[in-house]
């Protein structure tokens, strides 16, 4: 099993930025974990840090380590 990785995302504000950013990670990270909890802002992912990193990035999100 891979290492999992959290991110807390303090830019998400609503459901369609979980959506927007669980889309991100699924088309960046084919097959990893992924949580997305707006409660909390954290998203969590298995699979490359890096790639998920970016990839809520690119998304428009600001992922700090949680």
């Amino acid at each position: 099993m891979s290492d999992q990785t959290v991110f807390t995302v303090n830019d998400m504000t609503c459901g369609h930025c979980v959506g927007t950013v669980r889309k991100a990670l699924e088309e960046a990270l084919p097959g990893a974990e992924i949580s997305v909890n707006l409660a909390t802002h954290k998203v969590s992912f298995t699979g490359d840090r890096a790639v998920g990193e970016e990839a809520i990035k690119e998304a428009g999100y600001t992922p700090e380590a949680a």
